[in-house]
């Protein structure tokens, strides 16, 4: 199911929102936009991003395309309980960095009556489920999943390539790090 427009958003409730998908697939930028659009409709909002994605700005939630929007970046998921009293939408980006707390703050603050709209990666770079999105995406009433170009043959992407040789799971990347394929091109890695 596709994200609601304004004429058919349900009323009176709180909803989760999450948008799925690959590196370089356009979640980010996804997310801007639904936020922008709550903004425009003079909703009060408030965006978060974990401490640990500093790549392209420690205080603003940056798309690989470069379109930025300011947010507050958070050390736990606790905090965005705490720092989202008075906001209407929330917009949480890069899921899979935050603690499995994330997905009791999102069913929080949509019992709240709050629009929470959460994006991030569904795979890890082995092609695993990257929790804790699986988690968000079961509880979620709207979920749109995005994919990329692969750059080996330029089908429809939706899987993460690492190119570095690190193991680690998390490894804040972009270009430089990572690369979108298809699931005939991505090659997992081998442990």
């Amino acid at each position: 199911m596709t994200a609601p427009t304004l004429h058919d958003s349900p009323r009176n409730t709180g909803w989760i929102e999450v948008i799925a998908g690959c590196m370089f697939s356009g979640k980010t930028e996804e997310l801007i936009r639904r936020i922008r659009r709550a903004q425009i409709a003079r909703m009060t909002v408030a965006i978060f991003k974990p401490e640990i994605d500093d790549r392209y700005s420690p205080d603003q939630i940056v798309s690989h395309s470069d379109v930025k929007l300011q947010s507050t970046p958070v050390r736990t998921s606790a905090e965005i309980l705490h720092r989202s009293a008075d906001a209407q939408v929330i917009g949480i980006d890069e899921g899979q960095f935050f603690d499995a707390g994330i997905v009791d703050v999102v069913e929080e603050l949509a019992n709240r009556g709050k629009r929470v709209i959460v994006a991030g990666l569904d795979q890890d770079y082995r092609g695993k489920p990257f929790e804790p999105m699986p988690q968000l995406l079961a509880i979620a009433e709207y979920i749109t999943k995005t994919l990329a170009i692969c750059v080996v043959c330029g089908n429809p992407a939706d899987r993460t390539q690492r190119t570095s040789p690190s193991s680690e799971r998390v490894l804040v990347g972009a270009k430089d790090t990572y690369e979108a394929r298809c699931r005939r091109c991505f090659q997992p890695p081998s442990s």
